[in-house]
């Protein structure tokens, strides 16, 4: 065997239905797997399904081959997978993974893990077990990336040859797993990228995948610290490929630093993480940095990933070296090690400002009331975590000797003790004192669309003013159709401006034809889901803003600046949108009453104080409260309140009082989102009693406009073609 094949080897597993073996002439032989955590067996989704019902059933009905023995596992995870066990999928799609238990092989050797995704020129070789001449045997071939395409790495110069399928896809130039084998082509081969594993967090149980690398970083951290630099030793091998160059942090201190990852409670989400590595590289960088592309960073390990081979001109840096990998990972990981103590320390003491030196009180962080249940799923205490954060920040003290001078410093700060806490951390708080970013979604109408569809569009707001764009769809789809269609992208992007305690707002921007569309009340899963984070309505959860698409596009108006500047210190008072309801009450929505004209609005909406915010009950998506609304908009009005849903109007005179209290006892525009969000679990709460439901009915499809003119002008909204004749 190569050193390669001697590596990848002990991990490499058959898979084929249970009881078959090594025999080339027993059961169908179904694929390849290999060991990515002792216990934990990585392949593709479409191998496990030749098991049939049995394997969705979660019954150990797949069987396992390897160096260690024979037994069977049980798929803990996949995507895709039938949406009943009997059902048969046409065609697998990517990811095309599974992650099976494997009961047993607790010493089992395993392959390391790539942190970083594979690039075009990435010299690989595919292993995995195949039968080529009738004979099931362990096979190899080197290829080399070209490509990727529809979530596929397209691999060329050498192919999988059968029964390959789920085997790992080595980096030769890193010696790590970049990707899982899934088929091939005429003249290519496909494989499914490492990156893509990250996929699994999202289907139900997923997160058990944080114990899964938990237990792939602590295997090789022990390997590390057993054998050093002998035998076949991923860790070894990799260090004796890194001493050629030399650049970035070395294998040997990221295995290390991985294994003092393991022990801390994992991130909530991908912000936790990219909120830390936005940090450093705007140190180490430069302090306007923001990354372009977004990265769906899980783990801690991923943050090094993004930084260990960080490169800088001389002139960005004004200073000999460009080589800034160990001062962004060292810089990095002092964050992390600060930011857990805090989050982490003062839940498990029961109270803020606690530090991280809580070990002897013994409260379990995962106990009611007291910590996060993904500690609690890992088995940590506070004492657990507290000498996991310590033993961290040792590492990295004897670690930073090599840094440069001022980062040294910023390190130093953020692991010394603060004076009143003498035995817990201090210095300069970790930087995620808020969400990373917010959450904008534009929506516009697709000209000349029949029927009527709408294009969107979802990015992250940095700092209100930095855009990085996620997910788009300018052919648009049905308007009762946009809740569905946006439901995952809105996931994603909330975990990606999420970070730790600290939840992204949404920001949506739409035209005016949409504004009654009920936003506040969409959910970021089925609604069959147990009651939890994801079932709850957004505006239960969370702040919903709605704002006009159509001001968007242009600078804001003196106008615009000079009401936002009177509403946002209060005090706010309640004024009528539509001025009939002040004549007319409950008589003002009916056909014979004449209506305000727009112009007529303007004027009235124009003239009151600043800091007044219009109010109506009903919709204003069409008729005579759009014209309102657009007389409202045009006169600078910044915040607006109505019912969205046409209904029984006899409570008109209650809604506008009851709108009006709720201005008044604002203390200014930022202060409303909090009781509006009460407002709306209250009023949504099917359970209370039928007394306090009526005290808050009013509120019943609230809707709100939060618009304030603090962001630049955006894209235009979509444009269709030119008429016939136009543009020649």
């Amino acid at each position: 065997m190569s050193a390669f094949d001697a590596l990848v080897r002990p991990a490499l597993v058959r898979i084929a239905a249970p009881g078959d073996g090594y025999d080339p002439h027993g059961d169908p032989f179904w694929g390849t797997g290999f060991f990515i955590a002792p216990g934990w067996v990585l392949t593709c989704a479409h191998v496990v399904a030749k098991g049939g019902s049995a394997v969705w059933r979660r019954e150990p009905a797949v069987g396992i081959t390897w160096d260690g023995g024979r037994t069977t596992g049980q798929v803990v995870l996949a995507k895709p997978r039938p949406a009943k066990p009997d059902d048969e999928l046409p065609f697998w799609e990517f990811p095309d993974l599974a992650l099976v238990r494997v009961e047993g092989a607790e010493g089992a050797a395993c392959v390391r893990l790539s942190e970083r995704p594979a690039t075009v020129g990435t010299q690989v070789s595919l292993h995995g077990w195949a039968r080529q001449t009738g004979e099931v045997k362990v096979r190899s071939v080197r290829a080399e990336v070209n490509g990727s395409e529809g979530g596929a790495l397209l691999l060329t110069g050498g192919l999988p040859v059968e029964g390959c399928s789920g085997g790992p896809v080595v980096d030769l130039g890193r010696v790590a797993v970049i990707g899982v084998n899934k088929g091939r082509g005429d003249n290519e081969g496909a494989a499914v990228p490492l990156t893509s594993l990250r996929e699994l967090y999202d289907v139900p149980g997923g997160q058990v995948l944080h114990e899964v690398l938990r237990a792939h970083d602590r295997h090789h951290f022990a390997r590390n610290s057993l054998f050093g630099a002998v035998g076949t030793n991923w860790t070894a091998a990799q260090m004796r490929v890194w001493n050629a160059t030399a650049r970035g942090v070395s294998p040997s201190r990221r295995t290390h630093l991985y294994g003092l990852f393991a022990e801390l409670p994992s991130p909530t989400g991908p912000g936790e993480v990219m909120a830390l590595v936005d940090a450093v590289k705007r140190r180490v960088l430069h302090p306007d940095y923001q990354a372009v592309l977004e990265t769906d960073a899980r783990t801690w390990r991923d943050g090094v990933g993004l930084l260990h081979e960080l490169h800088a001109t001389e002139q960005e840096q004004g200073r000999g070296s460009t080589d800034l990998g160990l001062d962004a990972v060292l810089l990095y990981a002092a964050q992390v090690a600060r930011h857990v103590a805090e989050r982490y320390g003062s839940e498990a003491a029961g109270g803020a400002g606690a530090g991280v030196g809580v070990g002897s009180r013994g409260a379990g962080v995962g106990d009611p009331g007291t910590g996060d249940p993904r500690a609690a799923g890992a088995g940590m205490t506070a004492a657990g975590i507290d000498a996991a954060v310590r033993s961290l920040m040792d590492w990295i003290a004897g670690e930073s000797g090599d840094v440069h001078a001022a980062v040294r410093e910023d390190i130093a700060a953020l692991l010394a003790p603060a004076p009143s806490e003498p035995d817990g951390p201090g210095g300069p708080p970790a930087p995620a004192r808020a969400a990373r970013a917010d959450v904008r979604i534009e929506i516009d109408a697709v000209p000349y669309s029949s029927p009527r569809r709408y294009g969107w569009r979802v990015m992250l707001l940095f700092d209100g003013r930095t855009v990085s764009p996620l997910k788009s769809d300018d052919a648009g789809v049905s308007r009762d159709r946009l809740r569905e269609a946006l439901r995952a992208p809105i996931a994603d992007a909330l975990r990606r401006g999420d970070s730790g305690d600290h939840l992204a707002a949404v920001e949506v921007a739409l035209p005016r034809e949409l504004f009654d569309e009920p936003l506040d009340t969409w959910r970021l899963s089925a609604e069959e889901e147990p009651f939890g984070e994801r079932s709850l309505p957004l505006g239960q959860r969370r702040a919903v803003l709605l704002r006009d698409r159509n001001r968007s596009r242009f600078p804001p108006s003196p106008e615009w600046r000079r009401r936002w500047r009177g509403s946002e210190g209060g005090p706010l008072r309640a004024v009528p949108l539509r001025a009939e309801v002040l004549t007319a009450g409950a008589e003002a929505h009916a056909p014979h009453v004449r209506k305000e004209s727009r112009m007529t609005a303007y004027e009235r909406l124009d003239a009151v104080p600043d800091g007044s915010v219009p109010v109506y009950c009903g919709p204003v998506g069409g008729g005579a409260g759009q014209r309102a609304m657009e007389a409202a908009l045009a006169a600078g009005h910044p915040i607006a309140l109505w019912r969205r849903t046409v209904r029984d109007h006899a409570d008109c005179g209650e809604f506008h009082h009851r709108a009006g209290e709720l201005l008044a006892a604002t203390t200014g525009a930022d202060a409303l989102h909090r009781p509006v969000r009460i407002l709306r679990m209250r009023a949504g709460d099917t359970e209370a009693d039928p007394a306090e439901r009526a005290e808050h009915a009013w509120a019943e499809d609230l809707a709100v406009l939060y618009d304030p003119p603090d962001r630049p002008p955006f894209e235009p909204p979509l444009e269709g073609p030119p008429l016939l004749g136009e543009g020649e």
